[in-house]
């Protein structure tokens, strides 16, 4: 495989600093060893960042940085380290996950976190438990090796539990296959965090280099996403990875898959030339293609992404700078055969699992709505003592959804009863106590711990649904699949791009509109309008439900029909509303 072309030259370029970091970090390992034995309370610089490719932010509490003490000094800052532990295809068994439960009492603030991504966010843990708390999330099978960092990420799939379906299982070992054939090599995760965390065998002047194949001296020059679904049922997004494939189906079997590539959500207002992008078709693989061809992807980002501006990193703008037909040129020079044209099938719908559904061989699964993805007890709604007391009780394996939800598996028919009753009891609502929209609605994080955050996500979110909702119902729309998405960045993890309506946080609550995406997430939405106040999101919304309810064509989404009209129109009709 040839993957000795032209690569960008440190002589004629500036990198940007966290490539000198990468480079002297004797593979990820930095000064994370020597700085895991002190005292002080946070990391260095340059160890917080290659901690993210073991899998940890370090954060602060931005609401406790200008605290003070009795004498009226300010004091230093609240920090913490979040964990994240990928979790391939979303799929773990009861113990795992009853473990991160157990982890997130023990030694973070005491809640979980379910991602956009399939994964399991630990929030709180200090830096004096870190080693210990990776050490057991070791010990249960799992890691958060690449969770985080430039290298291939958490690599996703449908994780619905329909047995006796060769499709889902193929699927779901291809997603394995995949992260598997592009974990980073070096072993420094392994010295750091699996061996005895208390041992501190780790020694720098020691070090000697494994080979990495896929990722070189200095990894990727940005973070790396893929993601694999249906034609049907494209639950993971796939057109938002960088690369995204689609599963294409004859006689109950996978034949293939569409590879689309360059896909990606951040961007940054102030630098004209970041934008959201949807993927391109690259190529239909055999199976046994797939993972050769991704190895081929990545090296050609490895080798020709932007290592100077990591603002402009990601493939999407290597792939829009070069056009798809000269990317795909050069990934068949690295894979080294041809390629055939994408078969081009088509994403027709998604589906959020939620509810009781059978499974295909005699047993149920439910599907349970978790807000926002934060596994908590809080007042009436006890979500975390009650999923607690399910899991510990029945042992059945949770899978994770892309939308911060979660499944219960293998359910005995004969235990239902007893399961939706511990789950009311609990205050745990039922699919249908949602609307739909709710059930896909998303949002990150952000504050206060998050260090991007300009404002509100998470914490705001179950309000904002609830006077959209309001507004819907005013116009007979509750039953209407209209997917809500906001971040409290344009970095866009929750992936607000794509969605009926993705709001983005802006300035201090304040937030930009995008309108005409679609659950589907195979249409970027438009900027609707700029800095709109938290408040008046609902009320801006208004006038273009009535408008949708008036003049939509036959089943028409929301976010088509703000696509079919278009801003012009949309605005003249907000304002004459006004």
């Amino acid at each position: 495989m040839a993957d000795t072309d032209s690569k960008i030259s440190t002589d004629t370029v500036k990198l940007s600093k966290m490539e000198g970091i990468k480079e002297a970090s004797h593979q990820l390992r930095g000064p994370i060893p020597e700085e895991l034995l002190n005292q002080e309370p946070s990391f260095s610089g340059d160890a917080a960042q290659l901690l993210k490719f073991h899998g940890t932010y370090q954060q602060d509490n931005r609401e406790l940085r200008n605290r003070k003490d009795a004498d009226g000094n300010r004091m230093a800052k609240a920090y913490s380290c979040m964990i994240r532990t990928g979790v391939t295809g979303g799929q773990m068994t009861a113990d795992q996950f009853l473990v991160e439960m157990d982890l997130a009492d023990k030694y973070g603030e005491g809640t979980l976190r379910l991602t956009t991504r399939q994964a399991i966010q630990l929030h709180g843990v200090l830096k004096q438990n870190l080693q210990r708390t990776i050490h057991e999330i070791s010990k249960i099978k799992l890691d958060t090796y690449a969770a985080c960092g430039d290298v291939n990420r958490n690599v996703m799939c449908n994780p619905v539990p329909y047995k006796n379906n060769p499709v889902l299982e193929q699927m779901q070992e291809m997603t394995k296959a995949i992260a598997a054939h592009l974990r980073p090599r070096s072993t420094a995760y392994f010295e750091l965090w699996v061996e005895d965390p208390d041992g501190h065998k780790e020694n720098v002047a020691e070090f000697q280099p494994v080979e990495e194949p896929i990722y070189g001296a200095t990894y990727l020059p940005r973070k790396f996403k893929i993601g694999v679904a249906l034609p049907e049922d494209n639950h993971v997004d796939i057109m938002t990875q960088d690369i995204g494939l689609l599963a294409i189906v004859e006689n109950d079997a996978v034949v293939g898959y569409d590879m689309y590539v360059g896909g990606g959500m951040g961007r940054t207002p102030a630098k004209k030339e970041t934008y959201p992008a949807l993927g391109k078709p690259l190529a239909f693989l055999a199976p046994g293609e797939v993972c050769a061809v991704a190895e081929a992807v990545v090296k050609v980002q490895r080798d020709f992404g932007n290592r100077e501006d990591r603002k402009v990193a990601r493939m999407k703008y290597l792939v829009d700078k070069w056009g798809i037909e000269k990317f795909r040129e050069k990934v068949v020079e690295y894979y080294g055969q041809s390629l055939s044209p994408v078969r081009g099938v088509k994403v027709t719908g998604v589906d959020d699992y939620m509810g009781w559904r059978e499974q295909g061989d005699g047993k149920l699964f439910v599907g349970i709505n978790i807000e926002n993805g934060r596994i908590k007890d809080e007042g009436d709604l006890r979500i975390k003592t009650g999923l607690r007391a399910v899991v510990e009780k029945y042992k059945m394996p949770v899978h994770l959804t892309a939308l911060q939800s979660m499944i219960l598996c293998d359910i005995d028919p004969a235990d239902k009863d007893d399961i939706a009753s511990m789950l009311k009891e609990h205050g745990i609502k039922t699919a249908e106590e949602y609307t739909i929209s709710r059930r896909f609605s998303m949002a990150c994080p952000a504050l206060p711990m998050c260090g991007l955050a300009v404002t509100e996500s998470e914490r705001v979110m179950p309000d904002l649904m609830s006077q959209i909702e309001a507004e819907m119902a005013k116009y007979d729309l509750q039953e209407e699949l209209i997917s809500v998405h906001m971040t409290g960045c344009p970095n866009g993890c929750a992936r607000p791009y794509t969605p009926d309506i993705g709001l983005v946080g802006k300035a201090v609550n304040k937030y930009t509109m995008f309108l005409g995406g679609n659950a589907e997430g195979t249409r970027l939405g438009f900027i609707f309008q700029d800095m709109v106040k938290f408040e008046d999101v609902a009320p801006t919304l208004s006038p273009i439900f009535a408008y949708f309810k008036a003049e939509r064509e036959g089943k028409e989404s929301f976010g088509d029909f703000c696509n079919r009209k278009g801003l012009e129109d949309l605005t003249e009709k907000v304002s004459s509303a006004a």
